[in-house]
């Protein structure tokens, strides 16, 4: 690499790392933003054990993510609202690696999507979330509900989990297990916690109902002695960094599933960073930035024991709500989990994991916005059909491919749309100097096309099938100023339909073609095509008198003296001169 790119590269990573402006923001209101963050520390304590059950690494792997990814992220990510830590949608992907791979497989696929997602940011890969459509988003949403209340199945009946990485499957098996050994009180708790969570969140929507729920679901196992099973121990600290875990011999087989993890993860949180925009005013993230921080999380997670972190968008919500304007609050939260960690391990693990069950249950039924899932279904047919493909795949697939078939069909949709604003119309000959005689005899022999909108490979087969059925004429003219853009399947088209008509002893000119259309069309020969023996020409009139002189030579007119142009004829448009 020469030296010059290293200097770019370095400055480029520069422009990411934290400013003095990230310190005076945290300057402004540091009271309103510590009780957001022990606000958030509330809420995200019950999801973080959850997640890490549910990962199949266990509750201290998901209190180690909270806190290591989630100062990290707060330190370096380019949101000040955003929160990160172990989420349902990471978990959704984690169970299949550690079903395939192991648990210890899953450090190492963080610490590679770590990798990956500081490379993204370097290659300001951030800005590309934009294209990503709304019906992807809300299907994708819809499907990690479904995935996140459906793995919680085995533990809200109190069944052994069944092995497998389909939750369908698992969730089918679980069921039968139950029906064959009923765990009432499991039920009970998982229910109860529920109905607490959603009914207090429509109640009094500022309680941080999870954490109450939880403590009352463990209380109440506690005095009454149920039959619950608890979280089980957790280690009264963070362990200490070690890269132990690490194979390089794993790579290969782990570098499908390090991507997947490092798409999910810059997928999430950048759309939980747009959703913190949207709820504050004068909040802009920064996507490059953001993805740094979560790389760098990502990176240091693996090395304390904890799972792939994203941006959580409940608990960033939760922190926005709370009044929230820094990073501080972020942080505050890493910093109230770390302190129960090493004070108060032995009360959690206590906790039932029936009320953990029920935690994510709730969860997952305020994940889905109904009026946002009957706006988009309403809105167009591509749209419905978009969502609902997005969130089918997501259930019965993985993250990653649902959210890139639901790109490639709403881009085969929207590329169908555009195809048909493409316009082939037959135009009536400008009149000009002709006396009306003259313009019929021009008419009989002469037809012109307007080509109207791209002429690209989603449209071009049905203009080659309009041009090459012309019959009875002499000349073909095409106006071609308001071809919007043009591809190499367009051009190609356009040539194939000229040799057709030449062969056929027509011949064929060309008008008004653009500046930015002639690379195009020189690279596959079409212009080079036209512009032999003179066939294009700036303006239509200068066409029509081309092929008047076609006509003459070839004895179909009688000669007449030559006639000014329309571009020379006072008043005549622009557009009717192209």
């Amino acid at each position: 690499m020469s030296t010059t790119a290293v200097r770019a590269a370095l400055a480029r990573l520069t422009s990411l790392l934290p400013a003095r402006s990230d310190l005076a923001q945290i300057r402004r209101d540091p009271r309103r933003d510590l009780f957001a963050g022990l606000t958030v520390a509330i809420v995200a304590l019950p999801l973080a054990l959850g997640f890490g059950v549910s990962s199949g690494l266990g509750a201290e792997a998901g209190l180690a993510t909270a806190v290591v990814a989630g100062a990290l992220a707060a330190v370096f990510g380019g949101s000040n609202l955003q929160v990160s830590g172990p989420t349902g949608a990471m978990t959704v992907v984690l169970v299949p690696i550690v079903a395939q791979y192991g648990p210890t497989a899953v450090l190492t696929v963080g610490l590679m999507a770590g990798v990956m997602l500081v490379a993204l940011a370097l290659l300001r890969a951030g800005r590309y979330m934009r294209y990503v459509p709304a019906p992807v988003i809300e299907g994708f949403t819809l499907g990690i509900a479904c995935v996140i209340g459906l793995q919680q199945v085995p533990n809200a009946l109190g069944v052994p989990k069944p092995k497998g990485d389909k939750v369908l499957v698992v969730t089918w098996h679980a069921v039968r297990e139950f029906v064959t050994a009923p765990n009432w009180t499991a039920v009970g708790l998982a229910v109860a916690v529920v109905v607490l969570m959603l009914a207090g969140a429509r109640w009094r929507p500022t309680v941080p109902f999870s954490i109450v729920a939880v403590i009352a679901a463990t209380v109440v196992a506690q005095v009454a002695h149920l039959d619950a099973k608890p979280i089980g121990d957790l280690p009264a600290g963070l362990p200490a960094p070690s890269l132990s875990f690490f194979e390089p011999g794993a790579l290969g087989s782990l570098l499908a599933p390090a991507v997947a993890v490092a798409a999910l993860a810059a997928l999430e949180s950048l759309m939980s960073a747009a959703a913190a925009d949207a709820m504050t005013v004068g909040q802009r993230h920064d996507p490059d930035r953001e993805l740094l921080g979560q790389g760098l999380a990502n990176i240091a997670a693996p090395l304390f024991g904890g799972v792939p972190a994203t941006g959580a968008i409940a608990r960033t919500a939760v922190n926005v709500r709370t009044g929230a304007g820094s990073r501080l609050a972020a942080l505050t939260h890493a910093a109230v989990l770390a302190v129960i960690v090493f004070a108060a391990a032995p009360l959690v693990s206590r906790i039932p994991l029936a009320a953990l069950a029920g935690v994510l249950l709730a969860t997952a039924v305020r994940m889905v916005e109904v009026g946002s899932l009957k706006a988009m279904a309403k809105a167009t047919r591509s749209d419905a059909v978009i969502l609902v493909l997005t969130a089918a795949a997501t259930l019965a697939l993985d993250l990653v491919y649902a959210v890139i078939i639901g790109l490639v069909v709403a881009g085969a949709l929207a590329l169908r749309a555009v195809a048909k604003q493409a316009r082939f119309d037959q135009v009536p000959l400008d009149p000009g100097d002709h006396t009306a005689e003259e313009h019929r005899l021009l008419a009989e022999h002469i037809v012109a096309y307007r080509i109207d909108g791209p002429l690209f490979f989603a449209a071009a087969h049905r203009f080659l099938l309009e041009l090459t059925e012309v019959a009875d004429v002499r000349v073909v003219i095409l106006r071609m100023s308001r071809v919007s853009t043009m591809d190499a399947t367009g051009a190609l088209v356009l040539k194939d339909a000229v040799e057709k008509l030449n062969r056929r002893g027509i011949l064929v000119l060309a008008s008004g073609i653009r500046p930015g259309q002639r690379q195009v069309l020189d690279s596959v020969g079409a212009l080079g095509l036209l512009r032999h023996a003179g066939r294009e020409y700036a303006g239509t009139p200068e066409a029509i008198q081309a092929a008047r002189d076609h006509l003459e030579s070839a004895g179909v007119l009688p000669a007449v003296p030559a006639r000014k142009t329309s571009r020379e004829s006072a008043g005549t448009s622009e557009e009717a001169v192209r």
